[in-house]
């Protein structure tokens, strides 16, 4: 098994702060995630500027596309977006779509699980139809709601796809070796870097302990 990738998932509405807290944890982190609250508000012209000043990161731009897929992620691969989201309730054209503009663009889709009701199947399809990656995803009201993604993530990591899994919600220092062992090749954190009083240092610790697993 290849070693699990580090995602940090960027969520701040500030163009500054955005790259500020990345260039803090960059040396600690495989892929950047531009959240969807900070794609919304900053656009493509942020994806160019991460493109430019991070050349050893992936950069992910979590659009959670619901509709017109390849239309919708097309200019954010133009732009070097390595992965682009989009919701596997969006339905399989639309999955597609992005699929479809990832190929043309030699990167990635990832099909995020959130809110699918059966997620082994849209999984299933979604693999078959040529994603590269699956999001089992804990948003963040159902982690208010005391959900975790453990559940999700063992019965994705049992079907055997020809996928990566990335696990996101809530992913701590304290849990984040559990989601290692459980068959994540990608663990995103978010609050558990940019909520601690160093987020360099926090980067650090989870590395090192994604690495000594």
């Amino acid at each position: 098994m290849a070693k699990p990738l580090i995602q940090m998932a960027l969520d701040s509405l500030d163009f500054d702060q955005t790259i500020s807290l990345a260039t803090q944890v960059a040396p600690y982190v495989d892929i950047f995630e531009i959240g969807t609250p900070c794609i919304k508000h900053n656009g493509v012209n942020l994806v160019k500027e991460m493109r430019a000043r991070f050349p050893n990161q992936l950069i992910l731009v979590d659009l959670k596309t619901m509709d017109a897929g390849e239309y919708e992620a097309a200019p954010f691969y133009a732009a070097g977006a390595d992965i682009c989201t989009v919701l596997g309730v969006s339905g399989l054209a639309t999955c597609k779509g992005v699929i479809k503009a990832a190929n043309a663009h030699g990167a990635e889709a990832q099909i995020d699980l959130i809110n699918v009701d059966d997620k082994v199947a849209c999984a299933r399809a979604t693999a078959e139809a040529g994603a590269q990656i699956v999001g089992v995803h804990t948003g963040l009201d159902a982690q208010a709601a005391g959900h975790s993604p453990f559940n999700d993530l063992s019965d994705i990591a049992r079907l055997g796809l020809n996928v990566r899994i990335s696990v996101a919600g809530g992913i701590k220092a304290s849990t984040v070796q559990d989601v290692v062992r459980a068959g994540a090749n990608i663990i995103v954190v978010g609050a558990a870097i940019y909520g601690a009083p160093s987020p360099a240092e926090a980067a650090r610790e989870i590395r090192e302990l994604v690495d000594a697993v």
